[in-house]
Formats: C-alpha cells, sequence, structure tokens
C-alpha cells in the first residue's frame, strides 16, 4: 500500500473536498482557455510586439498562453485516463494494475509537459553519468532551484531510465489535482514541511523499505528552492545548534544547506541502497513566474550530472553521515559554480 495512504491518512472527507475544489477548476479552466483561444493569441501577439519595441524582451505572451493551454489539455487527458483506470481495476480493488497503469500515464504526463516547455522555449537538457542510475534501489538525491526543475527527475530517472522513483514531496502540491489523484496511488510521501515532527521523518523512512532493481527514492535534502537570502537564514539557523557545522558549510553559495533528518531516516531503513547525486545548474534564477516572463527561461542549456556513491562508502555513525552528506553538497556546489562561471 503506498505510504501516502497508509501513514498520512486524512479524513476520506478532506480529499474529497479538496479534490471538489481543484479538478472542476482544471475541466472548467481548458473549457475557458480554448474558447477564448484565438482572443488570447491575439492579444498576446500585441502584448509581445510592444514588449519586443519597447523593452526588447523575448515573446513571452504567446508561450505562455500555448504552455497553459498544454497544461490544462494534459492535466485534463490525465485526469480522464486516471479515472479510466479506477474503473478498468475494479473500482480500485485491483491495486496493482491500478499502481501499474498510473505508474506509465504519470510518465507520459511528465514528458509532455517537460516537451512543450523545451519547445515552446527552446530549452535544451545537456546530462552526464545517467548510467550510473541502474540497477536500483538507489537514494536519488537532488538540489532545487526553479519552479521548473521538478519535472527533471521523472524524465530523465523513471521515464528514460525506467526507475520507478518513490517521490518525497511537499503536502501542498496536493493541490495539484494529477499529483494528488495519482501520486496518492503510488508509493509518495506527501509531507508536512516544517514540522519538525519525528513522525513525518519515520514516514519519510517507511518509503525506503522494500525497494528492489528498479526502485529509487527522490529526495530534495534543500527542502525550498534556493534563494541567498534563504542561505543566510539556513547556516544561521544551524549555527545556533551546531556552531561546527555551519562553519563547515559557510563556503556554499548556490545550495542551500541540506536537511539531515529525511535522509538519515531513509539510510536507516535502506541499508543497502546506494545514493545518486543529480545536480543541475541552468534553472538558477527561475524561482517565480516573473522571472520567467522576464524571458530568462529562453534558450537556457540546463546541465546535468549523475555520480553514484556506493553504499559501502556511506558512514554508518550519525555524525559522519551528517559530514558526509555535507561534503557531497559541497562538492555539488563546486560543480554549480563551475558551470555557472564557465558560462
Amino acid at each position: 500500500m503506498p505510504v501516502s495512504q497508509n501513514s498520512q491518512r486524512e479524513p476520506r472527507g478532506q480529499t474529497i473536498a479538496r479534490r471538489l475544489k481543484t479538478i472542476p477548476v482544471i475541466f472548467i479552466g481548458l473549457v475557458l482557455i480554448t474558447a477564448l483561444l484565438p482572443v488570447l493569441l491575439i492579444g498576446a501577439l500585441i502584448v509581445d510586439i510592444f514588449r519586443a519595441i519597447t523593452q526588447r524582451k523575448p515573446w513571452m505572451a504567446l508561450r505562455l498562453v500555448a504552455f497553459l493551454w498544454i497544461f490544462l489539455a494534459a492535466d485534463t487527458a490525465a485526469l480522464l485516463a486516471l479515472f479510466g483506470f479506477w474503473l478498468v481495476s475494479g473500482f480500485g480493488h485491483n491495486t496493482k494494475l491500478l499502481a501499474t497503469s498510473t505508474w506509465h500515464a504519470q510518465q507520459l504526463w511528465v514528458r509532455v509537459l517537460l516537451g512543450s516547455v523545451k519547445l515552446l522555449f527552446g530549452l535544451r537538457i545537456v546530462d552526464e553519468g545517467a548510467e550510473c542510475l541502474r540497477p536500483g534501489p538507489v537514494i536519488v538525491l537532488i538540489r532545487h532551484a526553479s519552479i521548473v526543475d521538478n519535472l527533471l527527475p521523472s524524465a530523465l530517472v523513471a521515464a528514460r531510465e525506467r526507475i520507478r522513483l518513490r517521490y518525497v514531496i511537499k503536502r501542498e502540491l496536493l493541490s495539484e489535482p494529477c499529483l494528488d489523484v495519482g501520486g496518492q496511488r503510488l508509493p509518495n510521501y506527501f509531507v508536512r514541511r516544517n514540522t519538525g515532527k519525528e513522525v513525518e521523518r519515520d514516514n519519510i523512512g517507511q518509503l525506503a523499505s522494500g525497494m528492489g532493481s528498479d526502485d529509487g527514492l527522490l529526495l530534495y535534502p534543500e527542502g525550498t528552492r534556493f534563494t541567498a537570502e534563504r542561505r543566510q537564514r539556513a547556516l544561521e539557523k544551524i549555527a545556533e545548534r551546531d556552531p561546527q557545522r555551519a562553519a563547515r558549510l559557510e563556503p556554499i553559495e548556490y545550495l542551500l544547506p541540506p536537511k539531515v533528518g529525511g535522509l538519515l531516516a531513509v539510510l536507516d531503513r535502506a541499508p543497502q541502497s546506494d545514493v545518486v547525486l543529480m545536480v543541475h545548474q541552468g534553472f538558477d534564477g527561475l524561482r517565480l513566474i516573473s522571472d520567467i516572463w522576464g524571458g530568462a527561461l529562453v534558450g537556457r542549456v540546463i546541465n546535468v550530472r549523475f555520480t553514484r556513491v556506493p553504499h559501502g562508502q556511506i558512514p554508518t555513525a550519525r555524525d559522519q553521515q551528517v559530514e558526509w552528506l555535507d561534503e557531497l553538497w559541497l562538492e555539488a556546489d563546486r560543480w554549480v559554480a563551475s558551470k555557472i562561471n564557465a558560462s
């Protein structure tokens, strides 16, 4: 049974109430945008011409209108497919069929979204080392720099390398109905961030149990998207508890100091799993929609590097595990810095 259903139960009425709010927004939104599409495209064209002449900005309004329609269409198709899978699986009783069909639908959904971003914005992804992802089980650690980089693990790890990732993602993303419906049918955990509760770490650790050669678990050790202000606040909080660790992490420049609780829980439950560091550069400075509106995403090259650490090289003592993670994260920061300085 998915951890999201087993370990973070919520009243059925709460789930239904949320979906009654979020799902109709997608369907109604698609109908409205489709009906208004000619007007929206003409308006976007006028805006883009004006911005190009007065501000020398890339044509963003047309791109964003097109992506909005694609997003709503992809969500609508995915939700209808998920409903169909539920019916075919005997109203969810055939859990294996339901999970398998949902997983394949998830990969197609992400491929459509990422493919449309690459096409509309001229994005190019260059990655190295992906062959180290197999075999599982693996614990994949990824940096979080943008509202767009959430699509990378599914596209480069799950869909391409066929690693069935189990995601640790923030509970706020349940507001996205495809993630809500599909994500809770699969082994994922929607974590309540910044609660400091031991039960959250226990549930994350439980998610790592029972992984096989085709399985992986994805963690965002930073917990949120990078900003220089968040980096400074994080270092100050660490300094209050552990000045030595804060001093060790002080050189970090482009990443947030990693949070250790979730990873330590996972290492406890999956001591035979290797760790894969998935670090990327190119999404920096794209934290908000306004950054994309300014044209910063157009024509970007996204560099991605995978490196694998065998479980035998990971310390077993807690203090040493924290120090090992810090050094891994500092090395990732240096790689990001080298790519930024070379561009």
